[in-house]
């Protein structure tokens, strides 16, 4: 359903670390918003809610509501640190098309 790339595992487990136990996974979310129509929001997550997938993958435990599951089936997220960009790249296999940052989709 969707794959972290070692990058974006490290990325989050760097961030839970620091989160000590705040936060117990990463919670993904995809929205209506950014310039393309559905944009995507990530944030640490301390528990499950209803109507959560949760998934593990590379250690990280992954909340997923299901508005978000409808639309990340086969989604790969890396995470990048370079000069011209750094953070969370998605790759969606679903969006007809995207904007030019890559945090919003259609």
């Amino acid at each position: 359903m969707i794959e972290l790339t070692d990058n974006a595992v490290d990325a989050v487990r760097t961030a839970l670390i620091g989160a000590g136990d705040r936060a117990e996974g990463l919670r993904i979310v995809v929205e209506a918003g950014g310039c393309a129509g559905l944009q995507y929001r990530m944030g640490l997550e301390k528990d499950e809610r209803p109507g959560d997938l949760v998934l593990e993958q590379g250690g990280i435990r992954l909340y997923l509501d299901a508005l978000t599951q409808r639309h990340i089936g086969g989604l790969v997220v890396d995470f990048i640190d370079g000069v011209e960009q750094s953070g969370f790249v998605f790759d969606n296999p679903n969006a007809a098309s995207r904007c030019s940052c890559g945090k919003s989709f259609c």
